[in-house]
């Protein structure tokens, strides 16, 4: 099973024409590491709400057969990136593991569904990922994901024509909620009507 624990640095992008991005992305040297796929999400807390309080979470995401549980520490203060403690790891059993954090007393508070394409720069075998692009499909639009150093984050945003006054640090279920406040909506959860 996978481990992983750093500190994630990122930044989302709304993306206005996806083709021109995608086009831009091959332009860039950009492969494909991971064909488009549906992740379903799922963020837990307590009832008291301690885990939002502290801007942390936890998030059981589901992707086909596999299921990865993941926690995110409260974000260090950046004006322009989000960057948070990161421990996620592979699970056996997604249905199993929600048992358990409901026995934990933890409950779901919101589900957000998405597509999801990851992207790499082209590199020689052997030599480690510098940083991933993942181009995401959401019920409230589409965005680039820039996930690495904040150098390399800003060079790949110049080169694909964004700007720092582009860079979101805000997480979907914020954007999910500010859009809902703006169209007057009550809000549910950021999942398709109907699957793509």
């Amino acid at each position: 099973h996978i481990l992983m624990r750093h500190h994630e640095t990122e930044i989302k992008l709304k993306v206005l024409n996806p083709r021109a991005v995608k086009r831009r992305l091959a332009d860039l040297g950009f492969v494909i590491l991971k064909r488009r796929h549906f992740e379903r999400n799922f963020l837990f807390d307590f009832p008291d709400s301690r885990l939002r309080k502290s801007s942390s979470v936890i998030r059981l995401r589901q992707e086909g057969r596999r299921s990865l549980l993941t926690f995110k520490g409260a974000p260090h203060r950046s004006l322009d990136y989000k960057i948070r403690p990161e421990i996620e790891t592979e699970i056996a059993d997604g249905g199993h593991m929600r048992e358990i954090l409901e026995a934990l007393g933890l409950r779901e508070t919101f589900c957000y569904e998405k597509f999801r394409t990851i992207h790499s720069p082209a590199r020689r075998r052997g030599t480690p990922t510098v940083g991933l692009v993942m181009f995401d499909e959401t019920p409230i639009g589409n965005f680039l994901e820039l996930e690495g150093p904040r150098r390399w984050i800003d060079e790949v945003a110049r080169q694909l024509g964004f700007s720092r006054a582009d860079y979101i640090s805000a997480s979907y279920v914020s954007l999910y909620h500010a859009k809902c406040l703006d169209e007057g909506q009550k809000p549910g959860g950021m999942v398709f009507t109907a699957r793509q």
